[in-house]
């Protein structure tokens, strides 16, 4: 960690621990989707990752010394890009999926369908990767390289990981053949879903703006049957120019749909919006018992 001045400060054991403990698993668990669902069944997933497969397919090298050569390079380049924790975490992440998918290389897998393997291989995979970069790294070094060329490029980095995926995916297609092209897309897809799910959690959190004449109503009523806490923001109408009190609140995905009943229960002609968050801290959103 390193403060506004520039020193460097360490971090407390336990979530040291705790970093390389989730990494551990995530990286473990991308051998296993790899090794057990995936790579067997001639199904690749993007990135490095994918290019490392059909390398491993076609020169009959071990895929994980290929998954940690190529990776090896561009932690290097995009060292000072991304910070020293980052690249160590990254560095060994990397190691311990590449070390797993070598001891996991003679293990019978799990399903030779296809279209099981896309699936369940999608979700494996994804969990691992959404672990890993929860906790502060990364097993891939497409990122890495995204980041570079996102400040040379008139793209963001998402964009330039899509547009690579989609190349090293397509190109299953002529390495296995097109139905692996195919299968390939479809564990992506659900591998990325997954690390959603894994990086912010099946309990997302939204937060809504309310306008009403009847704020004061309803910011008790969410109070008291929700327990949360609300914020009452000054507002102005463009339009009249009068005042107006906005409710600010933050809820839980599971609580958007009581709270739009309050609302339309007690106003319903009241403006309501409501956004994602990905992360919530401090403050008071723990929710407060309802008695």
């Amino acid at each position: 960690m390193v403060t506004a001045q520039g020193q460097h400060l360490k971090l407390p054991f336990f979530e040291v621990f705790k970093r390389v403990l989730f990494i551990t698993v995530g990286a473990v668990l991308m051998g296993v989707g790899l090794e057990i669902f995936l790579v067997p069944n001639n199904i690749i997933d993007g990135g490095i990752t994918g290019i490392s497969i059909m390398l491993s397919y076609l020169t009959d090298v071990p895929l994980g010394l290929f998954l940690f050569l190529l990776n090896l390079p561009f932690l290097f380049l995009g060292y000072k890009q991304i910070g020293k924790t980052f690249a160590l975490s990254t560095l060994y992440g990397v190691a311990v999926m590449s070390l797993t998918t070598y001891l996991l290389h003679e293990v019978d897998p799990l399903t030779i369908d296809e279209f099981l393997a896309s699936i369940f291989g999608g979700m494996v995979l994804g969990v691992g990767v959404g672990l890993v970069i929860r906790f502060g790294g990364s097993l891939d070094g497409t990122e890495i390289v995204a980041i570079l060329f996102s400040k040379k490029l008139p793209f963001s980095v998402g964009e330039i990981v899509m547009f690579a995926n989609l190349f090293i995916l397509s190109s299953a297609g002529f390495v296995f053949s097109w139905d692996r092209a195919m299968y390939s897309l479809i564990a992506y897809y659900i591998a990325y879903k997954m690390i959603d799910i894994v990086i912010e959690g099946f309990d997302e959190s939204k937060a809504v703006w309310i306008i009403s004449d009847e704020y004061r109503e309803i910011g008790e009523a969410i109070m008291s049957r929700l327990g949360r806490g609300v914020t009452y923001l000054n507002g102005e109408g463009g339009f009249t120019g009068g005042d107006k009190k906005v409710l600010f609140v933050v809820v839980t995905r599971l609580e958007e749909a009581k709270l739009k009943s309050i609302v339309t229960d007690m106003d319903p002609g009241a403006f309501l919006a409501v956004g994602n968050i990905h992360d919530v801290k401090g403050g008071r959103f723990k929710k407060r018992d309802i008695h």
